[in-house]
């Protein structure tokens, strides 16, 4: 079976991506495609990951799992996914990596489906942004000693991306960016799924909702509802065009307030992260999806 692991990250879809996939549960189901519910899936795969502690599972246990997650047997496809299976969020920053967890995490992921075809995906965020978010929603009184510890301009995805990558050669990754998330929001519901970019999946727009009044959302999917199927490159500038236009300012804008982080390091960092996504796209076995 394949297997498709959404690793996260934290403080990008927030568990909107399977919540999107899972509108399509029944149709995908008739695909060979299964979505469980995450209530169905997560609390069994961490007594797994405990138990294992990072050794191969015998037969019998992934059959187990598997017959627990898939009520078909025609199952050929899984996707599961949860925002810690790198870690804990805090987890994300420690030690002046980007989760310095991954190597260990993924491996043990990996043996839990060593009998099958497993495959990674990784929604990425510039760490400008991603740094203040993971930092807010950590405790107040640890978020002094996780800044501490950090220099920022140390923090590279590919160093990570890299690092799970050597741990398991043989899984191939799917990335994207989160800024790039309201564009290639359907491209990464196709994706993970497995199935052709054309086919009309519910939930293709839910990333938008929020970022746009009211009357501008309903525009754009009015006009698409109306619309022949355009290519993935067609509707992805139809919805930049609907953006530009219907977005809500204050939903985009992310005001970033940490002692010593200035306007000029902000946009030092944000272009090593544009720099970074050069050499991501360079990694063997890496698939970074574009907008």
């Amino acid at each position: 079976m394949q297997i498709c692991f959404h690793l996260g990250a934290h403080c990008t879809d927030d568990d909107h991506l399977i919540k999107s996939l899972l509108k399509n549960s029944g149709q995908l189901a008739k695909q060979g495609i299964a979505v469980p519910g995450p209530g169905r899936y997560r609390g069994l795969l961490a007594d797994a990951l405990v138990k294992l502690q990072g050794a191969q599972a015998d037969d019998e246990t992934q059959e187990m799992l598997l017959d627990s997650f898939v009520d078909s047997t025609d199952a050929r496809r899984l996707v599961l996914g949860h925002k810690n299976f790198m870690g804990a969020p805090h987890r994300a920053i420690e030690n002046n990596q980007l989760y310095h967890l991954a190597k260990r995490n993924t491996v043990w992921i990996r043996n839990l489906f060593a009998n099958h075809d497993v495959s990674f995906f990784i929604g990425m965020r510039n760490p400008a942004t991603f740094v203040p978010a993971i930092l807010h929603s950590a405790p107040v009184a640890d978020r002094a000693a996780l800044l501490a510890q950090i220099d920022p301009h140390g923090l590279r995805w590919s160093d990570t991306l890299l690092t799970i990558r050597e741990a398991n050669p043989a899984t191939p990754i799917t990335v994207w960016c989160n800024e790039d998330t309201p564009l290639l929001w359907p491209d990464i519901m196709h994706s993970i799924a497995g199935v052709n970019g054309t086919q009309l999946l519910s939930g293709a727009l839910d990333i938008l909702r929020p970022i746009m009044v009211p009357e501008g959302f309903d525009r754009l999917r009015d006009y698409l509802d109306n619309t022949e199927m355009p290519t993935p490159q067609q509707r992805r500038r139809i919805i930049a065009t609907f953006l530009e236009k219907y977005a809500i300012p204050e939903a985009l804008e992310e005001e970033i307030d940490l002692p010593g982080w200035t306007e000029d390091m902000i946009d030092d960092l944000t272009d090593a992260y544009d720099r970074d996504l050069d050499r991501i796209e360079r990694i063997e076995g890496v698939t970074l999806l574009l907008a």
